[in-house]
């Protein structure tokens, strides 16, 4: 039987979602508690992406086979009592056993968050950017425009990123959307290439200072040129919003 999980976490004292020799991750946590449930038996996940050390989600999904006659209701339940407070499951669900929670995803969205103000917030130095300088909002959102469409990232793609094929991606969503004195990034597309999200963010940063214009956007994209591309945003501000299959 194979399961689909929905699973909240704060990303703050993890290295990252991803297993790692010696190191504590949102990955070796949760299948501890699998393993925990299934009596010593180890329980493999796959997610539908990895997060970096210090990103958080609301919507990350993974999904694991098991011969457990639970019900669905229980699962969650069984795995929170389990977890610690920064992991939470929202949700569990039976899927067929060709299910694939990477290769079945059709979009996934992302938020980022950015404190803009006078004086920084001791309450979110792991949970936003802190910028005080102001950003120019309307000009973010005109280059936010360039970045909807299908496109070749390679040039907001980390150097050192071992993805093989194409670096097309398409996005279907991209804008700024200022709460308070917080600004708030969103974009959705069919999937991204590493730290992609927060080289964009750099990028968009610079733009709202006035330091690139707007246009700078589809220049870069047709670069493919990593270089050209502003620098990469902190991980504490990035969310891992949900996932749509």
């Amino acid at each position: 039987m194979r399961l689909l999980a929905t699973v909240s976490y704060d990303g703050s004292n993890y290295a990252g979602y991803q297993i790692q020799p010696d190191q504590l991750t949102i990955q070796s946590v949760i299948e501890s508690a699998l393993t925990q449930i299934h009596k010593g038996q180890p329980i493999k996940i796959t997610a539908s992406g990895r997060t970096d050390a210090g990103v958080h989600a609301h919507g990350q999904t993974f999904h694991f086979d098991s011969e457990l006659m639970i019900a669905e209701v229980n699962w969650k339940k069984a795995m929170n009592a389990l977890l610690p407070d920064d992991i939470v499951i929202k949700n569990v669900e039976q899927v067929s056993d060709q299910f694939h929670a990477r290769y079945s995803a059709k979009q996934k969205t992302y938020r980022y968050v950015i404190l803009n103000s006078a004086d920084p917030s001791p309450f979110q130095t792991k949970y936003s950017t802190y910028i005080h300088q102001p950003l120019h909002i309307e000009s973010m959102n005109q280059a936010c425009q360039y970045l909807i469409g299908e496109h070749d990232f390679t040039s907001f793609c980390a150097a050192n990123s071992h993805v093989k094929g194409s670096k097309v991606r398409k996005i279907y969503q991209a804008s700024c959307q200022k709460q308070d004195q917080y600004l708030i990034f969103t974009i959705r597309g069919n999937g991204f290439l590493y730290n992609m999200v927060r080289i964009i963010i750099g990028t968009l940063i610079e733009v709202g200072l006035g330091k690139r214009s707007p246009e700078c956007i589809p220049e870069i994209i047709m670069s493919k040129d990593r270089k050209l591309a502003g620098k990469t945003a902190p991980a504490q501000g990035l969310y891992l919003d949900h996932v749509i299959y």
